[in-house]
């Protein structure tokens, strides 16, 4: 059998520098241990080295466990990758691993992914099973556990689907003091009022005067210029 997670790592070592290591771990203020590749290139190790296509259900979740064992982040968006490229696959049976990989991250470069992709397609398949979940997460002690369970609706709500379950979570957070959290209200509104103005409007105006600015500038980015400038008002005069 391959050591298929010492094999990716040996490759992306081969071709990562370490200035990029350093800048990266920097910029993202984060624990881990970094090789110094790209994105671009952990998707392409990934593609050369797995056979994607035929990887069933309990070899990828091997597989991501061996791979996000080690602190090494290239090795954990690998894993990420791996259950993007997958999601197919995954179920409700598989959020703890996933909630063990939001929770071990500690970095919205892993956190992100993890929502909008993985979480997101399983909240788009299976949103009765999965929201109570989400619910649940909503009001954990993690922020970035919380922050995962805002974005896990970007993707259905960019399908078209309902804003309900994020507007429920969304509201007892709005005056939250954590960055992470009021960015990420933010970029869900955003992306809403790209097809919905007339609700995100309605939602933000009655409490205009408990969101962040961070949050607003976001909301309002895309609604009709008379409705972001009276929301942007009722922020300034809160």
């Amino acid at each position: 059998m391959r050591d298929i997670p010492a094999e990716l790592e040996d490759r992306l070592r081969a071709i990562a520098t370490s200035k990029r290591a350093e800048g990266e771990k920097r910029y993202l203020k984060s624990d881990l241990v970094f090789l110094g590749a790209t994105l671009g290139q952990v998707r392409e190790a990934v593609r050369d080295v797995v056979d994607i296509g035929r990887l069933g259900h309990d070899d990828l979740i091997r597989l991501v466990e061996e791979l996000s064992w080690e602190p090494v982040f290239e090795r954990r968006m690998a894993a990420v990758v791996l259950l993007m490229r997958r999601s197919a696959v995954l179920g409700l049976e598989d959020l703890p691993l996933i909630e063990r990989l939001v929770r071990e991250a500690r970095t919205w470069a892993l956190v992100d992914y993890l929502a909008v992709d993985v979480l997101g397609a399983l909240v788009a398949r299976d949103p009765d099973r999965l929201t109570p979940e989400m619910d649940r997460w909503a009001t954990d002690a993690d922020f970035w556990v919380r922050r995962a369970s805002l974005l896990a609706e970007l993707r259905p709500i960019r399908s078209g689907g309902t804003l309900d379950r994020f507007l429920r979570r969304a509201a007892p957070m709005l005056e939250e003091r954590e960055f992470f959290i009021r960015k990420a209200i933010g970029w869900v509104l955003r992306e809403a009022g790209k097809k919905r103005p007339a609700e995100v409007a309605a939602w933000v105006a009655p409490r205009a005067h408990r969101a962040s600015g961070v949050t607003m500038r976001e909301a309002v980015k895309y609604l009709p210029p008379e409705d972001a400038a009276r929301l942007i008002a009722a922020y300034r005069d809160r």
